[in-house]
């Protein structure tokens, strides 16, 4: 075995192709699928999209390294390389790896040149992030490389040595789903639905419907809770106009968020 700094995947004796070890490909993935999750979920739920910036950041710089350097100097490749080292490699194909992360990494620069230096925030940024957590998600919790499939497209040379075996003809026919375990997924989604219905209708009651007198004060509610009482205070013209949703933000349907997250009324 041979490795060199600006090299593409692994010289290993008994493959006609340079390989990389899926099992730390996997790991690598699971680790900024964490990364892309948290703040991806900042943005969506509290309308911080400063933790989205960062990551994106993190983000290009790993692939980067992976595509144009080498993959195992890629600190996720090295962070998840040591989580899996006591476990037998499982050899893969480098090259569709490396179309694959090409791919992130275009979507990468995309992000960090509207979202990390002009800012911009939109459906068009939403889109890319949830392209590259579904490459990520099918990656780690599958072993499905998606980029890889899209390899065969573009090269005369199909893709080698894919992971489970899936770019050779497989020995047998694969095993049908079966009408036993059908019924199971069926009950199992029939549970999900009426468990869902369930926590709806004996849901706490809320602030959506303003029976928290002291929330009220809060909002700048006077006299909640007190009968005839409640009046709105009037409004600060500055704080309203540092108050005021953006046009993105209402694009996104993230006016409350946007609220709740600047601390406005």
């Amino acid at each position: 075995m041979s490795t060199q700094i600006f090299q593409f995947g692994e010289d290993i004796d008994g493959y006609p192709i340079r390989v990389l070890n899926e099992r730390a490909v996997r790991a690598a993935s699971g680790l900024l699928l964490l990364g892309a999750m948290t703040s991806f979920m900042n943005a969506m739920l509290l309308g911080n999209f400063q933790p989205t910036r960062f990551f994106v950041m993190v983000f290009m710089l790993d692939m980067a390294i992976r595509v144009f350097i080498n993959p195992l100097f890629a600190p996720s490749m090295i962070v998840g390389g040591w989580v899996v080292r006591h476990q037998t490699p499982d050899w893969v194909g480098a090259p569709q790896k490396r179309f694959a992360w090409g791919i992130g990494l275009v979507l990468g620069v995309v992000m960090f040149w509207t979202m990390g230096i002009n800012q911009i925030v939109g459906p068009i940024n939403m889109l890319v992030c949830g392209t590259c957590l579904t490459l990520m998600f099918f990656e780690t919790a599958f072993g499905i490389c998606l980029g890889c499939k899209v390899y065969n497209l573009f090269h005369k040379e199909k893709a080698q040595l894919c992971p489970g075996g899936v770019c050779e003809l497989p020995a047998a026919p694969p095993k049908r789903l079966g009408l036993g375990k059908m019924a199971v997924l069926l009950a199992f989604v029939g549970y999900a639905v009426a468990a869902g219905q369930w926590v709806a209708a004996t849901r706490p009651v809320g602030l959506s419907q303003f029976d928290d007198m002291a929330t009220l004060e809060d909002m700048g509610v006077k006299g909640a809770g007190q009968p005839g009482a409640v009046s709105v205070a009037p409004a600060d013209p500055a704080e309203a106009e540092r108050c005021q949703v953006p046009a993105f933000a209402k694009a996104m349907g993230h006016e409350a968020m946007w609220k709740q997250h600047h601390n406005c009324k």
